[in-house]
């Protein structure tokens, strides 16, 4: 089992599902990614939401390259946060597209080399990844001068329609993203739609509204804040980085829950 986790880790291949009309899911075996932005087409304003894992950036860049053309850069990198499976590409397609990252400023010092991540407790929680989860990086990463903080009005570069929410306790500068015209919301890992903590759930995909995956969320307390926070958005469509998406009735009532359990 500890080797077909690995291979779950490692995996780098990616599909593409579209969401809505200008949200694409690149769907990884560990994390997701979003690329959000007008219809497709050449000279297309779009920007990408998290890089995905180390080594990520050529499937990234092959399903841009369906989509956009090699000649229709992103207006924008956002980051949600940055652990590990959300930054790494990031680097790579910064300098690739020359385009600017934006991420919270509480975020920004693990972001550029100064202080690392607090390491996975296995503790917290059952399930096979949760167990092996202290072999997982928890280094920040030095982005230099391609990371820069989010404005501080809530609004999104590039995404002329959305707010940045701060959601955190997965990490001190966890970001969602919300657009209230619609309801649809990016909730990055402040809750998820799989039980991350268990490979089983992650293999299969079995939908299950959770909060962050616990074994990298030192702030419990703040993480029951931001899920709340998330709840009172009253969501129509929710898309996470783990897990599929999920929405309406269903979405509610488990949000419901979910409040409820903590």
């Amino acid at each position: 089992m500890t080797e077909k986790l690995l291979e779950v880790i490692s995996d780098i291949t990616a599909s593409a599902q579209q969401v809505t009309n200008d949200i694409l899911l690149l769907k990884f075996r560990i994390v997701n990614l979003y690329i959000v932005g007008e219809p497709i087409g050449r000279n297309s304003k779009w920007i990408l939401v998290d890089t995905g894992m180390a080594n990520s950036e050529r499937a990234i860049l092959e399903e841009v390259h369906k989509l956009y053309g090699k000649d229709c850069p992103p207006q924008a990198i956002i980051l949600t946060h940055g652990h590990f499976d959300h930054v790494g590409a990031a680097t790579e397609l910064s300098d690739y597209w020359k385009v600017p990252i934006y991420a919270h400023e509480l975020e920004m010092t693990y972001l550029t080399g100064e202080k690392d991540y607090p390491p996975a407790d296995p503790t917290v929680s059952e399930g096979l990844i949760a167990e092996m989860s202290f072999l997982f990086p928890h280094e920040g990463i030095d982005l230099g001068h391609r990371v820069r903080p989010l404005p501080s009005d809530g609004s999104i570069p590039g995404m002329s329609e959305w707010q940045w929410i701060h959601t955190p306790g997965h990490t001190p500068g966890h970001i969602s993203l919300f657009r209230k015209s619609d309801g649809v919301l990016i909730a990055g890992d402040a809750i998820t739609t799989v039980k991350q903590e268990s490979l089983l759930a992650v293999l299969t995909q079995k939908q299950e509204l959770n909060g962050p995956p616990a074994y990298f969320t030192p702030n419990q307390d703040e993480a029951e804040k931001s899920v709340k926070t998330l709840r009172d958005l009253k969501p129509a469509l929710v898309v996470t980085s783990h897990g599929t998406p999920m929405k309406g009735e269903e979405l509610k009532v488990a949000l419901e829950n979910l409040v409820a359990s903590y």
